[in-house]
This record gives C-alpha cells, sequence and structure tokens, in this order.
C-alpha cells in the first residue's frame, strides 16, 4: 500500500493587484487565478515556498 502524501487547499482571499510583481508570480504558479478559487497541491517544499511568499493573500488548509 503506497503511503499517502499530505496535501494542501490553498484559497485565493485577496486580490493580487497591488501586490509586488514576485507575489503575484508565485499566485499564479499555485494555480490560482480568481478570487475564492481553491486548488489542491501537494505539501512540498516548493509550494510551501510559494505559500509563504504570498500568505497575505492565500488561505491554507491540509486535506
Amino acid at each position: 500500500m503506497p503511503s499517502k502524501q499530505k496535501q494542501l487547499k490553498v484559497t485565493l482571499v485577496r486580490s493580487p493587484i497591488s501586490a509586488q510583481p514576485k507575489h503575484k508570480l508565485s499566485v499564479k504558479g499555485l494555480g490560482l487565478k480568481r478570487l475564492h478559487q481553491s486548488v489542491i497541491l501537494a505539501d512540498t517544499l516548493c509550494n510551501r515556498g510559494m505559500i509563504n511568499k504570498a500568505a497575505y493573500l492565500l488561505a491554507v488548509e491540509e486535506v
């Protein structure tokens, strides 16, 4: 039986319009395009880094 990898549910709760350009790219890299859109992502260091960079725009839950 394969080990189950942890997953995160990431939701865009604030508009990235006035955010710094690198933060906008992090949000886009996570696959978020619209407000209140949610995506399920693997809990990896790469994803955690992008989430931490734009944390003030996102809501994160463990799934």
